[in-house]
């Protein structure tokens, strides 16, 4: 099992998004794909990033535009559509609770020199906790690590089952294309 708390659902950006934010270069460019309402635009642009946050749902990305102006917000329909992003290239990408394994070239492609992708999403098992469930979007065991691996450099895996914010069977995986920067040093672990 890993840590509970580290994948958030509730607004609140992913502990796995925060961990790992800082080897992004400051104040770089960052992709939040499938952004949703823009938990985690709004942290990292808060963090002195610029984001572009893309997601196909208009409402929330309306309701995003107006919220911060370091994140740039444009509806699009990343997999029925043309990818916007050729040519373009990100300090970071990131991606949480979203799965489309065609865009996983796409993904790896819109990362500049010593890009980070930072991606959190469900995987098999989650069916026994309800949505998602169909297998079109669960990673199979250890599939991040094997797409990514070969073009990417990993920093951090983790997959297994969480209890908080709801039980959940999560994937996640940090990787970066040439030479990660130095984190800081995680805080002491402390039981509770």
């Amino acid at each position: 099992m890993i840590p509970d708390k580290a994948f958030e659902m509730n607004g609140n950006p992913s502990r796995w998004v925060r961990r790992f934010a800082p080897l992004i270069a400051p104040g770089g460019r960052v992709l939040d794909l499938a952004c949703g309402s823009g938990r985690h635009s709004l942290f990292l642009a808060a963090e002195g990033f610029r984001v572009e946050a893309v997601d196909r749902d208009a409402a929330a990305i309306a309701a995003l535009a107006p919220l911060e102006p370091r994140v740039s917000a444009r509806v699009a329909d990343i997999e029925g559509g043309p990818w916007p992003y050729y040519g373009h290239v990100f300090d970071a990408v990131v991606v949480t609770n979203y799965l489309f394994r065609p865009l996983l070239p796409l993904i790896m492609n819109a990362l500049d020199l010593n890009g980070v992708l930072i991606y959190e999403t469900f995987m098999v098992g989650n069916e026994r906790f309800g949505k998602p469930s169909n297998p079109a979007f669960l990673l199979r065991q250890g599939e991040l690590l094997d797409v990514l691996r070969p073009k990417l450099n990993v920093v951090a895996f983790e997959q297994g089952e969480v209890e908080l914010p709801r039980p959940a069977v999560v994937q996640r995986i940090c990787a970066v294309r040439g030479l990660p920067r130095s984190l800081p040093e995680p805080p002491p672990f402390v039981a509770a």
